[in-house]
């Protein structure tokens, strides 16, 4: 192996995605391409799609997974975020976020908070509730059969008028007096990536704050998304 980190493992499963690199492959090549024995090769390959590292073309032909590209994606937005959500937060006048889900939770990655005066503040790295908010509306209502709807504050009717209109808004229902709106950004493949949002107090963003503030956000979410 030109590459030996030790863990034969591991070693082992990076020789089988090389082998993918350069397009499909078939496990005969993949066996050819690695040295390794055909059960191992195998082996790997499984292991790697369930991970979807590797996934299988129509013919059953191996080919590298959505996982790598979708983490090429995430940095892309990553890089662009910063700009994105300090000029959704000027436009509006409130603290911007982007979040991502992780299992159960929805973390923050990004932030551009309001300079001064009254603010919801979340910390880049917050994890918080899949359950309550809108940004958590946001990344359920593309997978209405996720169990965490059952213990959700919102309900499947809401996550179905998500859908239809592409933004979501809450009053009081992730932290009293808070409100927010929230706009998924979307893969090309019509996956949800992430979600952008605005927060702030109830006094000024209103009971309505997507009256206010839908327009923003989601245009800044369709930015987001031209990754």
């Amino acid at each position: 192996m030109e590459r030996y980190s030790g863990v034969g493992v591991l070693d082992k499963s990076v020789l089988v995605l090389d082998a993918v690199e350069a397009g499909a492959a078939t496990l005969t090549a993949l066996v050819d391409q690695t040295g390794l024995s055909r059960a191992t090769v195998h082996r790997l390959a499984v292991a790697l799609e369930v991970h979807r590292l590797l996934t299988r073309d129509r013919e059953g032909r191996w080919r590298s997974g959505p996982r790598l590209a979708e983490a090429e994606a995430g940095d892309a937005l990553l890089q662009r975020a910063a700009g994105v959500l300090a000029r959704l937060r000027d436009a509006t006048g409130e603290s911007a976020q982007l979040y991502r889900r992780q299992d159960e939770r929805r973390v923050c990655v990004a932030a551009a908070e309001r300079g001064s005066g009254l603010r919801d503040t979340v910390p880049v790295g917050s994890s918080l509730p899949l359950t309550a908010g809108s940004a958590a509306q946001v990344l359920l209502a593309w997978s209405p059969e996720d169990p965490l709807v059952r213990a959700a504050a919102f309900t499947p009717r809401t996550l179905a008028e998500v859908r239809r209109r592409g933004w979501a808004h809450s009053v009081a229902e992730r932290e009293s007096g808070v409100a927010s709106v929230s706009a998924p950004v979307m893969a090309r493949d019509g996956r949800v990536l992430a979600a952008v949002s605005v927060s702030g107090p109830l006094e000024r963003l209103t009971r309505s704050p997507g009256r206010l503030h839908a327009e923003a956000v989601t245009a800044a979410a369709a930015e987001l998304g031209r990754v």
